[in-house]
């Protein structure tokens, strides 16, 4: 019998996102899993001069809305637990690394459903973590049907 005690959904606000978000909370509830929300934050340098840098309170005001965002995002089903985290870096490098450091047995992520010379250039998140990820992976298009109620 597969028994997942903790489930990963990946955010970055979108549809999509949303989507994948009911499919793991359904799945938390009928295994009775921790349910664990993760939004990654990929800084974009500014441009200064000659060079590139992060200005520190840019940084600052983006992780913060992303951390109220992350918070106010509901979560659809009654008396999960929940446990959410927003991390700097590269979505997919992080994703994966969160799911090895908190033991997650399932990650469940949206994709975006891009045509295949969108992909090309760039690239799938989804993707990248089914492929890296310690754990099996459900990824949920968008053209899915529905098989949770709402």
């Amino acid at each position: 019998m597969i028994t997942l005690k903790k489930i990963l959904v990946p955010t970055d606000f979108s549809d999509h996102s949303e989507k994948a978000l009911r499919y793991g909370a359904e799945l938390a509830s009928k295994f009775g899993a921790e349910l664990h929300l993760v939004h990654a934050i990929e800084a974009t340098p500014v441009m200064y001069g000659e060079g590139a840098y992060f200005p520190p309170e840019t940084e600052a005001e983006i992780e913060a809305a992303a951390v109220k965002q992350l918070e106010e995002l509901a979560v659809p089903g009654e008396g999960l637990a929940v446990q959410r985290k927003v991390v700097p870096g590269h979505p997919f490098v992080e994703i994966v690394r969160y799911a090895k450091e908190n033991d997650i047995g399932l990650i469940v992520i949206g994709t975006h459903g891009r045509g295949a010379i969108a992909h090309m250039l760039l690239g799938s998140v989804a993707e990248k973590v089914v492929r890296k990820a310690p754990c099996p992976v459900l990824t949920v298009r968008d053209e899915e049907h529905e098989f949770v109620r709402p």
